[in-house]
């Protein structure tokens, strides 16, 4: 695999630059008015992620909320990440993908099973990371919900039914949220190796908080 040059850094001032290995959980607390920017380094590699309210993690991201308010399943720049309060939780204020996934959910050792047969059934999965990342902050998995799914491709057949394809994304491209209030973000660096989501080699992705 080619390694690419790390791209520049979103604008603003750096408070957090972290690589989150291919297959590894990763969270922080992004403050209101701060922009994360997540960095797809090697290109084709989805970023599952959750939100919560800071303060009041029974605030959360709410997939029906974002997909209702905006009138599609796709995110892209514009879009605001609500939650089950109807608040927005993060705005995309950059991307340069052109659109990232609501409905695909996260792999499950219970799903890989299911999909892909018994053999699969040792294999660690996004649910497994936002479980052990999640009880760093308390969280459980009564509080894992529909996840946002960043460079992940999931388009939706005339019927109705979803595929899940090789990604649109490319090294280094980006896509930027602006927090609207104290948010916690969850990602788990997707470890599936059953379908084209990472183009069945997981690879690392690159965190940058900025503010102004």
């Amino acid at each position: 695999m080619t390694v690419t040059a790390a791209p520049a850094p979103a604008a603003g001032r750096i408070v957090l630059d972290e690589t989150v290995a291919a297959r590894a959980p990763w969270s922080a607390v992004v403050r209101r008015g701060q922009v994360l920017t997540i960095v797809d380094l090697h290109g084709n590699q989805a970023v599952d992620c959750l939100l919560y309210n800071a303060g009041d993690t029974a605030e959360r991201y709410s997939a029906p909320d974002t997909i209702a308010a905006q009138g599609g399943i796709f995110l892209t720049t514009g879009s605001v990440l609500r939650s089950n309060e109807g608040r927005a939780l993060m705005t995309v204020v950059g991307d340069e993908v052109g659109r990232h996934d609501t409905v695909g959910g996260a792999c499950s050792r219970e799903s890989n099973t299911l999909r892909y047969g018994q053999h699969t059934k040792h294999q660690h999965a996004c649910v497994e990371n936002f479980l052990i990342e999640g009880a760093r902050w308390g969280l459980g998995k009564r509080d894992l919900v529909s996840n946002i799914n960043w460079y992940m491709n999931v388009p939706v057949d005339p019927d109705g039914s979803l595929g899940i394809v090789d990604g649109i994304s490319a090294p280094g491209l980006r896509v930027a949220v602006r927090a609207e209030m104290d948010v916690l973000v969850l990602v788990s660096n997707c470890p599936q190796i059953n379908n084209p989501c990472n183009g069945f080699d997981p690879t690392p992705v690159r965190m940058i908080v900025t503010e102004e």
